[in-house]
């Protein structure tokens, strides 16, 4: 019995009503027109424990949350009166919207090969050993006929930007930049207007120009990032645990780049819109 049931059953004891039995005490719900200003005050009792338990009860607005990235993760900063523990992600996640100095794309179907399918709001591509009939796709300038690859729908002329690349369902890619004017004739990799990282049979290369330089330290990560930085010349491969530049690539960019892709084997799912990690030099 709590306080309030406590009183009132002390307070039918002690109050009778008129035409109750001798010995039989009778609720004070049921005795109209006799409170005494005891009853008056549990009453009121009464009406400001229930106000107050309201009170407790509503959901206070939060503080906006501020969303920020601490140690490669994202948490929620709280005002005080609502910190509590945060279940933190398992690996690293970074939370951006597109703005003007985060490179937002999409892979650009105009110049997809005829046997790479996007996916995902073309965000992803998938290689089709037996893809399509090139003569079954608009026959444009822009496509690949001959080669796996395709560009993102985004011309860089400076600046520096970051995104990230899902490969783990992939044995065989190229990843990196291209002039947005290369020639449709040629791989991604295989000139002077490219700049492209690797990975085949288990292992990984930076290559340009048609040479191959061995990348090692890598390991098969589920994710890479991509570094770029128009006025410096860099063109970084990214481990996103650590995070740390893995391999670069140094070279005086004269034109109009496009994030580049090759796929020869799964697919990629690629993650634009990003912060660069702290600490990339």
């Amino acid at each position: 019995m709590d306080l309030t049931g406590a009183t009132d059953w002390l307070l039918s004891v002690v109050l009778m009503c008129p035409g109750g039995r001798a010995g039989l005490s009778v609720p004070l719900q049921t005795c109209r027109g006799r409170q005494s200003a005891l009853q008056l005050h549990v009453d009121k009792q009464k009406k400001l424990r229930h106000a107050s338990s309201s009170s407790e009860n509503m959901a206070t607005p939060l503080s906006a949350a501020h969303v920020c990235r601490l140690a490669g993760r994202t948490v929620a900063s709280l005002s005080a009166r609502h910190r509590r523990a945060v279940s933190l992600p398992a690996r690293r996640c970074y939370v951006s919207a597109s703005t003007g100095r985060n490179l937002q794309f999409r892979l650009d179907e105009r110049t997809a090969h005829s046997s790479l399918d996007l996916f995902k709001k073309d965000t992803g591509i998938i290689y089709r050993m037996l893809g399509l009939d090139p003569s079954h796709v608009p026959n444009n300038p822009e496509r690949f006929r001959d080669w796996a690859v395709v560009f993102g729908d985004e011309k860089i002329s400076s600046g520096r930007h970051y995104w990230e690349v899902t490969v783990k369902k992939s044995q065989e890619f190229r990843l990196g930049v291209a002039e947005a004017l290369m020639s449709r004739d040629e791989c991604v990799g295989t000139n002077n207007s490219s700049w492209m990282f690797g990975y085949a049979q288990r292992k990984w290369f930076a290559m340009t120009s048609n040479k191959m330089v061995p990348v090692t330290l890598v390991g098969k990560p589920d994710r890479v990032g991509i570094l770029l930085d128009y006025e410096a010349g860099l063109l970084g491969l990214v481990d996103i645990e650590k995070p740390r530049i893995i391999h670069s690539v140094r070279v005086q960019f004269k034109s109009h780049l496009c994030p580049a892709f090759g796929l020869w084997d799964g697919e990629l799912l690629t993650h634009s819109g990003l912060e660069e990690p702290e600490g990339l030099k």
